[in-house]
């Protein structure tokens, strides 16, 4: 019958939202080993951790995703504003920042024309939440919506944070640095002696402790790289790669040789190709193996910014 309430679908929205609510406290009161501090409540996020990051975290938690961009005037404006309420809410939501520049294909797969734009994903889907810098009560109204649908809808218990630890704008008393220096250049000893292992190991170490060190990162990219070419009959290898251009591994190692040699537009557009010409898992590998030689390049080379579109285009 129109316009009749289903008492019993209310009924069981109320209860999802009071279990969220009751399940988010008490793991916020018993400090768990899954509690969070508070700045963890704003993540940065790249492609090749978007599955991990955004996906699967908004099965439990709404996950907001802020595109925004250096030369982005309004986003300097809206950024910290969503820092600032994603703390503020405690757990309810989590901010995820997108540098558009460096990620160029997550920009096209959303279909964003302009930034700062900001959208949500619960439970794996996506929806648009507004675009530009919104006015402060708007923003909060529309977080409001989203948690009530995330909590009724899906059940979603949110991310429980610590209330014992040190607030996101705290400086940590004499936390040391770590011997990474020392790390480094055992690392690149290792690489100059072309014992790729053996840097791989020491570059991994220091990413275990400090993810974003952007020297480990790109030394990381090289020694797999270098590892992967070194006992390659280059001959051969681009023989199997011309017979069979439907095999994704033959030209995984062909554009592997393709950079080693200088040659980076031929390797990124055989890996875009490799995308184009594939699926299923044949498809992840080939793109994945060119996010790393990405890496190897630096997200600020021109070539890297048109393999990014081309990519786009071939995904979506």
């Amino acid at each position: 019958m129109s316009g009749v309430v289903d008492l019993a679908a209310v009924k069981a929205a109320g209860e999802a939202k009071a279990r969220a609510e009751q399940a988010r406290a008490e793991a916020s009161r018993t400090g768990g080993a899954d509690a969070v501090a508070p700045a963890a409540l704003v993540i940065d996020v790249d492609e090749a951790g978007f599955e991990r990051d955004v996906l699967q975290r908004s099965a439990e938690v709404p996950v907001v995703i802020d595109f925004w961009a250096e030369w982005c005037e309004p986003c300097k404006q809206l950024g910290p504003l969503l820092e600032r309420l994603a703390v503020e809410y405690s757990g309810r939501f989590l901010l995820a920042k997108v540098d558009v520049d460096a990620n160029q294909m997550l920009m096209q797969q959303f279909g964003i024309q302009g930034i700062p734009a900001v959208f949500a994903v619960v439970a794996g889907q996506a929806l648009p939440l507004f675009q530009g810098a919104a006015p402060e009560a708007q923003i909060r109204e529309t977080l409001d919506q989203l948690i009530q649908v995330g909590e009724e809808r899906f059940g979603l218990t949110g991310i429980a944070v610590d209330p014992h630890a040190a607030p996101a704008d705290a400086v940590p008393a004499e936390v040391p640095a770590g011997p990474y220096d020392a790390v480094l250049e055992a690392a690149a000893s290792a690489l100059d002696a072309n014992d790729f292992g053996g840097a791989v190991q020491a570059y991994q170490n220091v990413l275990a402790d400090d993810p974003g060190n952007p020297e480990a990162k790109l030394g990381l990219a090289q020694a797999e790289l270098l590892g992967r070419v070194q006992s390659m009959d280059p001959q051969a290898v681009r023989k199997e790669a011309a017979d069979n251009p439907g095999d994704v591994n033959a030209q995984l190692a062909a554009a592997d040789l393709d950079l080693v040699g200088g040659h980076v537009e031929d390797a990124f557009g055989r890996l875009v190709e490799a995308v184009r010409r594939t699926a299923g898992d044949d498809r992840d590998a080939a793109r994945l193996r060119l996010l790393e030689l990405f890496e190897v390049i630096g997200p600020e080379d021109p070539r890297v910014t048109a393999a990014r579109t081309s990519l786009a285009r071939v995904l979506f």
